[in-house]
């Protein structure tokens, strides 16, 4: 099995490296194609308007000053010599993508990109309790897990249109409670929020932040899960479509286009 490792932290990300050692456990034939800088919450950008440079680190190892998507795109048309990747791993990502984090996480647009090119594709995330540089992320906790995890998904298989987003709680290895198949939760209250500060010069500027506060998900998804201490996998696809809506909205707007 030929696996193409790639993240949204960057090519120096302590999780990239975990990452690659769990990718070790599962095959010999392991490229690495990540970020050259740091690119959390990049979601699914391309790079349209400035040249992808790369940067060839070992034989299989590549930086790219560009985006997670830019990466596995690269990878597959460019960089890996011979057949394409079998298996695309995205992570591990310091900090969690649950609920609506999802939609912006450069984690997750990594395995969609290797989604959108016909490979299945694994997300995998780390929790912290604060997100500060003063955190430490229990890496070891996923590398633990992820190996058995990653073999039960590929035995079973799932379809070519989804990915496997897998979230591990922020504790030990052995106070893991239990793996959950889980549903996306949504926080009622959004946790990103931007601070308003000035600089020296008396401008304004905004520095983008998390709050941290504890959410009230219901049992099922995937921020429940993870907050009662177990390691979370949900199914995700890229359908936004919202079918009650697009029903409703047929009958109002099926036929003729209205006039002014």
């Amino acid at each position: 099995m030929r696996i193409l490792v790639t993240n949204d932290d960057g090519i120096h990300a302590e999780g990239l490296r975990a990452l690659e050692r769990i990718a070790a456990r599962l095959s010999e034939d392991v490229w690495t194609v990540a970020p050259e800088l740091e690119q959390s919450g990049a979601s699914r950008a391309l790079t349209l308007s400035a040249p992808l440079r790369v940067r060839q680190l070992t034989e299989r190892r590549f930086a790219v000053f560009g985006t997670p998507s830019d990466c596995v795109m690269l990878a597959f048309q460019d960089l890996i010599e011979g057949a394409k990747p079998d298996l695309v791993l995205s992570g591990v990502n310091r900090g969690q993508n649950l609920g609506e984090d999802v939609t912006v996480s450069g984690t997750v647009a990594g395995a969609l990109q290797g989604m959108t090119l016909g490979v299945p594709a694994i997300a995998l995330s780390q929790s912290l309790k604060v997100f500060h540089d003063s955190e430490r992320a229990l890496y070891h906790t996923a590398e633990t897990y992820a190996p058995g995890i990653i073999r039960k998904l590929l035995e079973c298989g799932w379809p070519q249109d989804v990915i496997i987003n897998v979230n591990f709680p922020d504790l030990e290895p052995e106070a893991v409670q239990a793996v959950e198949v889980t549903s996306q939760g949504f926080r009622e209250t959004p946790d990103a929020h931007a601070e308003r500060r000035t600089d020296l010069r008396g401008r304004d500027y905004y520095w983008m932040g998390f709050r941290g506060r504890q959410d009230d998900s219901p049992e099922g998804t995937d921020l429940y899960a993870v907050r009662h201490g177990r390691i979370s996998v949900t199914p995700l696809h890229i359908d936004l479509t919202h079918r009650p809506t697009m029903h409703a909205l047929k009958g109002v707007l099926g036929g003729p286009p209205p006039k002014a």
